[in-house]
């Protein structure tokens, strides 16, 4: 599948279709948003690979205070010796054209949405196959990305997470008191650096803990959130 079709499979997805033929006005809007999801977005990115600390109940980062409790993080990470942070955010202007239309035009607001959502994943996307590029080169690759509130990752996590990768100075990335990350169409995430001849762990909704009451997941691939 290339990367339109997939981008448009996935916009679909955040709005509840499932294999259902869409209308020809509900396309024409879908066109429309995503088009315009392009003009406005502003990528920015930060990331960095940090060797990891193995510990009881956590995991820990060399010369970091940083750490990331949790059971499933630390089994995400086991054959890791290091791992890649990163942040990623469309900008301000995604944010803000989305409120307006929640103002003026509900419908088109959820479309939109729905876009932004998917269009940061996508970018999220070709930055790690960007990376993995590289690691191929050392014969190592990524495990899938792992974020704030995924399985039993508390998302009191992400204020830390941000510092440690000074989101805020290099992509004007932070969080609020309540950890939601500002602006809203941004993503944390962390994955492992592990050599090619190990085998990933399927990538898999069933796999997380928050499996019964996500809205987004999928018989066969998590949500990367």
């Amino acid at each position: 599948m290339d990367k339109e079709r997939k981008l448009r499979s996935e916009v679909l997805r955040y709005l509840g279709y499932k294999d259902q033929q869409i209308d020809e006005i509900t396309e024409g809007q879908l066109v429309n948003a995503l088009k315009e999801i392009k003009e406005i977005k502003q990528t920015k990115i930060t990331y960095k690979f940090m060797d990891l600390v193995q510990e009881n109940d956590e995991v820990g980062f060399v010369q970091s205070n940083f750490k990331l409790p949790g059971k499933d993080i630390k089994e995400h990470l086991k054959n890791s010796k290091s791992a890649l942070l990163m942040a990623v955010t469309l900008g301000h202007e995604v944010d803000k054209r989305i409120r307006y239309y929640e103002k003026v035009d509900l419908t088109k607001a959820l479309i939109l949405d729905a876009c932004a959502t998917a269009t940061i994943e996508g970018d999220c996307d070709d930055l790690c196959e960007d990376l993995e590029a590289e690691l191929a080169k050392e014969n190592r690759k990524l495990t899938f990305r792992y974020s704030p509130g995924y399985g039993d990752l508390p998302i009191s996590v992400q204020g830390a997470f941000l510092a440690t990768l000074d989101a805020s100075k290099n992509i004007g990335l932070t969080a609020t008191s309540t950890n939601i990350l500002i602006p809203r169409k941004s993503v944390t995430a962390i994955a492992g650096v592990i050599d090619i001849k190990r085998k990933l762990r399927a990538r898999s909704c069933a796999n997380c803990t928050n499996f019964a009451t996500c809205s987004f997941k999928k018989g066969d691939v998590s949500c990367g959130l």
